[in-house]
């Protein structure tokens, strides 16, 4: 691993796994994902969906948002963005909310990168298709080298999750197992 890769870790945040069926297994693999990481002295940047209490962010021109916005009007946005408790980040990680699905719009995630000098990242989250995939757009957009860890990302819908990560992000990303990656 180069001292120029961070691993990512987004959406990983107990209210928005609650849409998973089951959501035992993406948290222990992306547990093992961060302890990876941690082995290897590799950055490890959390990246949580968040809004201002009130969500005065969301337009009602977006779709993906403004039908919650009601719902989501009276959330403490400050418990909201907290991560998972088994993934909790640990003093020297960093953590950035996002305004949308991808991790870089709303964050301080770009200038935190190049501030760091990092240039490859290593995604994990939940949704493979929400967040893994507009970062992922995103990311090869700014040029960043980016992997992704197939069983570090979910997805409800299973057969999107297999397609995304055996045909669609191999056009921008290299797309590895957990295991695969540790010992690359």
């Amino acid at each position: 691993m180069s001292q120029n890769t961070a691993l990512l870790v987004m959406d990983m945040q107990p209210a928005i796994l609650s849409n998973l069926p089951d959501a035992t297994q993406i948290v222990e693999n992306v547990a093992k994902a961060i302890a990876i990481a941690r082995s290897k002295n590799i950055p490890i940047i959390y990246a949580t969906l968040g809004f201002k209490n009130g969500a005065a962010e969301i337009s009602t021109n977006n779709k993906t948002f403004a039908s919650t916005r009601e719902h989501i009007n009276h959330i403490n946005f400050e418990e909201f963005t907290k991560v998972h408790p088994a993934l909790a980040p640990q003093e020297n990680d960093i953590h950035v909310i996002k305004r949308r699905i991808s991790a870089f719009t709303g964050s301080a995630l770009e200038v935190i990168l190049r501030s760091k000098g990092i240039q490859h990242l290593v995604l994990t989250g939940y949704a493979t298709s929400g967040i893994v995939l507009s970062t992922t757009t995103e990311a090869a957009d700014k040029d960043y080298k980016i992997t992704i860890l197939s069983d570090g990302c979910a997805d409800r819908d299973e057969e999107v999750h297999r397609v995304l990560t055996t045909k669609v992000f191999l056009r921008s990303a290299y797309v590895l197992t957990i295991e695969e990656w540790k010992n690359s």
